[in-house]
């Protein structure tokens, strides 16, 4: 069953992605399970890794119906807050009681809060997704020494413009690449995805 999943990694302007994500979210967590969508729990527990207080604040940024936010409460995480674009998939994520806060956010905007150490962007950035810009956005929104996990499926690695993103934060030494790894994202589809954490200098 690929029904959305055909359509996901066109590219699309922010209105159109959230129209998309919008319709989808009845359907999204059967879809994904049934394709063995492996990436949230790689990336919780990657960021777990390089975290040093598992109670302090993690933004769950695109949080979608909260699949993310599950998998970082499983990996330990006591304190996770969600932001998604759609309205629809938020209604999701409410359901999983998982989260202390969920803000609806525009494509571009600001972050509602900011005072995160740690934050995860779990299958966000990529084709007919969230472009390169929100890595930007939420490395500059971490204090020194805070992290951020985040994936790039090889839709999003076909892009040089992705990869070349965090080449901008580690190579003049802004950042601190700690964790690279290229796994199973969605089997069903032998699709995969790398994982990062980047550290901030």
């Amino acid at each position: 069953m690929t029904g959305f999943l055909d359509k996901a990694y066109t590219a699309r302007d922010a209105a159109s992605t959230r129209a998309l994500y919008d319709d989808w979210a009845a359907s999204y967590e059967a879809e994904v399970a049934e394709n063995g969508y492996a990436t949230p729990a790689r990336c919780a527990e990657a960021l777990k890794t390089y975290v040093d207080d598992l109670a302090a604040p993690v933004l769950d940024f695109g949080c979608g119906t909260g699949l993310s936010g599950l998998a970082l409460k499983l990996a330990g995480f006591a304190a996770i807050d969600g932001v998604d674009l759609s309205n629809e998939m938020l209604a999701g994520a409410r359901d999983k009681t998982v989260y202390r806060h969920l803000d609806l956010i525009e494509a571009g905007g600001p972050l509602p809060r900011d005072n995160y150490t740690a934050i995860a962007a779990i299958g966000v950035i990529g084709a007919g997704a969230a472009p390169i810009d929100v890595l930007h956005l939420l490395m500059r929104a971490l204090p020194s020494g805070g992290k951020l996990v985040f994936s790039f499926n090889d839709h999003a690695l076909e892009d040089p413009a992705n990869e070349g993103g965090v080449a901008e934060w580690t190579d003049c030494g802004a950042a601190r690449l700690r964790f690279k790894q290229h796994g199973d994202h969605l089997p069903g589809i032998n699709l995969k995805s790398n994982v990062y954490v980047l550290e901030k200098a």
